[in-house]
């Protein structure tokens, strides 16, 4: 066969009546060749017509016949000897060449006679054809007509099969029509959309043109998302492609019935084609599937396997079965599926938005679109959906034929009680689950759907529930995704949860064991009777009901003391009266956002407390006396403006967390905070009113992060010698130590830069990642600050110093901030090098150089030499590195775009488009990215009394317009202070790098990018201009042949 599998079926035609069409003279073959050949098709599942079945007695043949001969989609013409004496096949000889001009493909089949014979007319065909003219003397053009019929047919290629094994030739016939009909089998109901490209990419992942090996693939979904109407579909689209097949459509239920022995037994019935097959052990049958099989390319799907052992019990070896066989497994855990070991697990989605309106209408409305009046409804139902076929179908079909009110009432009735065809789906996910894992399913469902994954998971492990494996378990079950690290989970499951949750008493809120809604919170509190199964209280902080809540009568406190089994509290935007006189000493995590008592309850217990956040709140101090809080590790106050002592920490040992944040009235630090020896992060920005601080915080070699921000004020009072200074209140100084000129020289330093006495200290911690010491009105940083060789992030904007030592072996420096040090002279030297972190963080993506605001920099050539290689370095450093960083913004003041930057414009924009080749470009595997520039000032500055401070920061936007109507935005902050008069008319250059990585996932989603246009978000009373931009693709060769002219400007 040369050619005519390359022969393509007309698109004009929508749908045919047979897959095949096939012309014979009964007599020469009936009994042997064309009736194995009908076998080979029906054993395939391809739809022949055969005129001695098809035809009923009575019928006009010829009229069929022809009708037969349109409605097939391949038309086989099989030539013997005695083919052209029959007027009937040559007739239908005719048909079928008229139809090879409108498309339809046509496969000659030379059975005993030779190509040559029959395209000549020679010998037996010579004969038939003089009997025909003398025959049809008065009619001589039909026989013309059949002559050139003939010779058209015969010219094609076909399958020469005289003399050759039939057996053989039939397998390579069919081949051929498989090859031709194509996808003929995938054709979906018109209800089932979306499944195209999915069947694509899973024949793509079944790889079929191999036939060398065995391949196994695995089908993963959660339940309703449509894996068994993929693998139907697979099945009708693949299946003649082999010479056994196998479909099983419920796995677990047949082996929960008749054990393995039934599914085995179902397997090689449908494979070996024998219905009563006498099998009566578990060895009996996988001794067949051993022997039968192996020498047969098989298809075999396994629909809804619920455990790894249906699989491994069934006894299919790939080695025992034969080349090119494919096996498709289906289940809702993909763990079992790597667990048996598939080659690959296709992840079935979710509908796009287009795909689920189009089923939905045909389910609701018996077509394409939306009946007029219902497109505000037909939304609300397809939010409620959210891409889930199952929930789909069943909505659209529910509500078919019904009117707007009737849609009305469903909709409200579904938002209490969910519809049961679809829940009863998911019920069934489950009640697969042991009891641990149903209940962080539940807590996801009622808390924390689309929260961060480390957040997530470290309640659910104060709540006892062993989230790192629990929620891999969820994962791999198809309940819950991972996302930029946060976890999801679809609407339904989240309605099922909570469906869970009410069951039992679906009015009765205080009988429930978990409350996340505030109506039912304010009820039972309300009600004050003892709730005994409430074990869980998570109020979300934003809800679109916030009028409604705020409105709400004011709860009274005492009536907490009815929830004596409470282990995780989480309260937001309820307003309390009267004392708090309990709380449940069960409580693992307690946050209350503005508690409003002075002090916790001094009944309360909280030894099994782990985390307590209590951020704006009215809390004075903690309680009075002592608590044991071995549990603790974190512990957030932040923004508590009347909080003015903290406890002693010698009874909270493990603690790790310490945000004291805008603790405006907190004067000092109880000195046992030394002894935290697990101590990881302390935030004291803005304690403005701090004035000591004990010097044993350095010593914790733990701590990975320190911010000092806005804490101008405190020190560290004397002590024999300076470089050892412990914690002395200052009237022991004045009282104590004679004012020796040590002294003296202290208190002048303390005026001038309290912090910078303390610098030398910090070099002591020698993990530490992260340090802020911006606003502390610093004169002078030390050489111990490069001594820092664990330093992430710096932060030393708003400060007075001049110049900086060397920073250049802070190779894991990403962030250095000097916005606002207006002294600043001479830029440090840089990392010669950067180390990438070990793993990949979802928070740890962006690198930052930031100088806005810093006048007093005038040596640009010095500026250029030490920013530019290292960004160099950090574009290389990248390349190398599996782990990503996606952004690098650099702002420097005095700087104009470099040349480097070779597509530049005038203003703040500039035609990116069109770009031809650009995503050849974007597989290219020397792409790096992408980088921007502009260049902004300052061109106005209202009275600082007059400037609006409700925004915290000035955005420079870079955004990347796509196809005439989307955009994507890319922004660089600068803090904006009250100084801003010193970046008056400075021209600052800011560059952003987004890297390849980055920008293949704008460009995954948009397509063709246009423009770029820069655009800057400052409070009222700011007011800047954007002077020019550019930007420039970046390949690996651009880093090679930088050099210090294209740091050059055009000015």
């Amino acid at each position: 066969m040369a050619s005519s599998s390359n022969q393509s079926v007309s698109s004009s035609r929508m749908t045919w009546k047979f897959d095949v069409f096939v012309s014979f003279r009964g007599e020469d073959t009936r009994n042997n060749f064309t009736d194995h050949l009908f076998g080979a098709f029906h054993r395939k599942g391809i739809f022949a017509f055969k005129d001695d079945i098809k035809l009923k007695k009575g019928e006009d043949i010829s009229s069929d016949l022809l009708k037969a001969i349109e409605g097939s989609q391949i038309l086989i013409v099989i030539f013997t000897r005695n083919y052209a004496s029959s007027t009937w096949c040559l007739r239908e000889l005719e048909k079928i060449a008229e139809c090879k001009l409108l498309g339809q493909p046509v496969l000659p089949i030379f059975y005993d006679v030779s190509p040559s014979e029959v395209r000549k007319q020679s010998g037996d065909f010579e004969k038939a054809f003089m009997e025909h003219e003398d025959r049809f003397k008065g009619n001589l053009e039909e026989v013309q007509r059949w002559r050139r019929a003939l010779t058209q047919v015969a010219n094609l290629s076909g399958f020469d099969i005289k003399d050759k094994r039939e057996y053989a030739e039939i397998e390579k016939i069919i081949k051929v029509v498989t090859s031709l009909l194509g996808h003929k089998f995938s054709t979906l109901p018109d209800d089932v959309v979306g499944m195209h490209s999915q069947l694509e990419e899973l024949e793509k992942l079944m790889m079929l043109d191999s036939d060398d090996d065995v391949r196994v693939v695995g089908i993963c979904g959660m339940g309703g998302i449509g894996k068994t109407t993929l693998g139907n579909a697979l099945y009708g689209r693949i299946s003649n492609q082999f010479e056994a097949c196998c479909y099983i459509d419920d796995v677990s239920k047949t082996y929960g019935g008749d054990g393995p022995v039934g599914v085995q037994k179902q397997l090689l019935c449908q494979t070996l084609e024998e219905e009563n097959l006498q099998i009566c052990n578990h060895y009996m049958a996988s001794n067949l599937i051993r022997t039968r099989l192996c020498q047969i390319k098989s298809l075999v799907i396994l629909d809804n396997v619920d455990q790894v052992e249906q699989l491994d019990k069934l006894a299919m070896k790939r080695e025992w079965l034969g080349t090119g066989s494919r096996m498709i497994v289906i289940s809702r855990n993909c763990h079992i599926l790597r667990e048996h070991g598939v080659d690959e697990v296709y992840q079935v989605e979710l509908l796009d938005h287009s795909n689920a309106l189009q089923l939905f209408c045909r389910k609701a409305f018996k077509s394409d679109e939306i009946m007029t009046g219902y497109t505000d409804l037909t939304n609300d139902v397809l939010r409620y959906a959210n891409r889930l076929p199952l929930a789909i179908k069943v909505l659209g079909s529910f509500l078919y034929g019904r009117d707007v009110s009737e849609w009305r009432c469903a909709l409200e009735r579904l938002r209490e009680n969910p519809m049961a065809g679809i829940m009863d789906v998911l019920q069934i996910s489950y009640d697969g689950l042991d009891n641990t894992e149903k209940g962080i399913f539940l807590d996801i469902a009622c808390f924390f759907n689309g929260q961060e994954e480390t957040y997530v998971k470290k309640v659910l492990d104060i709540r006892g529930f062993h989230p790192e494996i629990g929620l891999r378990v969820l994962h791999d079950k198809s309940f819950i995704t991972f996302q930029y690290g946060h976890i999801f989970m679809h609407d339904l499951f989240e309605e099922l949860g909570k469906s869970i949750v009410r069951e039992k008493s679906p009015k009765e809120p205080r009988k429930w064991n978990r409350l996340w809604d505030y109506k039912d919170v304010h009820k039972v509190m309300s009600e004050n009777m003892e709730s005994e199964n409430l074990e869980a209280i998570v109020l979300k902080r934003y809800s679109s009901e916030i009028d409604e809540i705020q409105a709400m009568s004011t709860l009274r406190a005492e009536n907490l003391a009815q929830m004596n089994r409470l282990k995780l509290l989480i309260l937001q935007n309820l307003n309390f009266s009267g004392s708090l006189n309990f709380l449940s000493s069960e409580l693992g995590y307690l946050r209350w956002d503005k508690y409003p008592f002075t002090c916790l309850p001094s009944s309360f217990e909280p030894d099994k407390l782990v985390e307590l956040i209590l951020p704006h709140s009215n809390i004075r101090q903690l309680w009075e006396g002592t608590k044991p809080l071995h549990n603790l590790t974190r512990l957030d106050l932040s923004h508590s403006k009347n909080l003015i002592m903290m406890p002693c920490f010698l009874e909270i040992p493990n603690l790790e967390y310490l945000n004291l944040e805008g603790c405006i009235k907190l004067v000092q630090i109880d000195p046992s905070i030394g002894t935290l020896g697990r101590l990881s992060e302390l935030n004291l920005k803005n304690c403005t009113n701090l004035v000591s601080i004990p010097n044993k915080i350095f010593g914790l070699s733990s701590l990975k992060s320190l911010n000092l921000s806005g804490c101008p004020n405190f020190w560290l009072e004397g002590q024999r010698k300076i470089e050892h200074l412990e914690m002395l209140e200052f009237n022991e100084i004045t009282t104590q130590y004679k004012p020796t000129s040590i002294w003296r020289f202290f208190i002048f330093q303390k005026s001038r830069d309290p912090i910078g006495l303390l610098l030398p200290l910090v070099s002591r911690l020698s993990c530490l990642q992260h340090l802020d010491l911006s606003f502390c009105n610093l004169v002078q940083i030390p050489n111990a600050i490069g001594w820092l060789h664990c330093l992430e992030t710096l932060n030393l904007r708003g400060n007075n110093f001049v110049t900086l030592p060397s920073i250049k072996e802070l190779f894991k420096l990403r962030e250095l901030n000097l916005e606002h040090c207006k002294l600043l002279k001479y830029l440090p030297e840089l990392p010669s090098k950067t180390v990438l972190p070990v793993r990949e963080t979802y928070y740890v993506r962006t690198v930052v150089l930031n100088i806005f605001g810093c006048p007093s920099l005038t040596d640009i050539e010095c500026c250029y030499r030490t920013v530019f290689p290292w960004m160099i370095q950090l574009l290389q450093a990248y390349m190398k590195s599996d782990l990503p960083i996606d952004v690098i913004d650099i702002v420097i003041p005095r700087m104009q775009i470099p040349i480097w930057f070779n597509k530049q414009n005038v203003g703040s924009s500039i035609s990116m488009g069109p770009l031809p080749n650009f995503f050849k470009k974007m597989d290219d595997k020397n792409f790096i990215g992408v980088s921007f520039a502009c260049c902004i000032t300052l061109v106005a500055h209202d009275d600082p009394t007059s400037l609006g401070y409700q925004m915290s920061s000035i955005g420079i936007g870079f955004g990347i317009k796509v196809n005439e109507s989307l955009w994507s935005n890319y922004n660089i902050y600068i803090h904006h202070g009250k100084d801003l008069v010193t970046a008056l008319n400075l021209p600052h250059l800011c560059l952003i790098f987004i890297t390849r990585k980055q920008l293949t996932y704008l460009t995954r989603r948009l397509h063709d990018i246009i423009e770029l246009e820069v655009s800057v978000y400052s409070p009222d009373g700011l007011h800047f201009e954007v002077k020019n931009c550019g930007y420039r693709w970046i390949f690996q060769e651009d880093l090679e042949q930088l050099n210090s002219q294209m740091y050059l400007t055009n000015h």
